[in-house]
């Protein structure tokens, strides 16, 4: 069975980037702007995990993981942080969160896949 992975990610480099190493590996792969968009997503097409971006406009990645954490529909799929913040106490922050995983930009095609792989 492929594993479907919503992308959430601002950044259109970011997220295409994360889009071609996941689907040149087998995933199938759904894509949000932010974090209003990916809640949005997440209720149409449940995902197995999702790599979440952390600073984007609007809802940020740590509101929409604690808003996806709050849900009874939605809290046991896997968020994985993948964001620029590197500060021990944003770690920590996302772990509270519930984040499963945090990869820190700039990150190896590798790291992406080992740790969607680990989900």
């Amino acid at each position: 069975m492929t594993r479907h992975i919503l992308i959430v990610e601002d950044s259109q480099i970011d997220r295409s980037r994360l889009e071609k190493v996941l689907a040149a590996s087998g995933f199938q792969v759904s894509l949000a702007e932010n974090g209003e968009q990916a809640l949005a997503a997440v209720k149409r097409a449940r995902p197995d995990a999702i790599l979440m971006d952390v600073n984007m406009p609007g809802m940020d990645g740590f509101a929409a993981t604690r808003a996806l954490r709050g849900d009874a529909e939605t809290k046991d799929i896997p968020v994985v942080l993948v964001t620029a913040k590197d500060q021990k106490a944003d770690k920590a922050w996302g772990q509270m969160l519930g984040a499963k995983g945090y990869i820190t930009k700039p990150y190896t095609d590798e790291q992406i896949l080992s740790q969607v792989r680990a989900l």
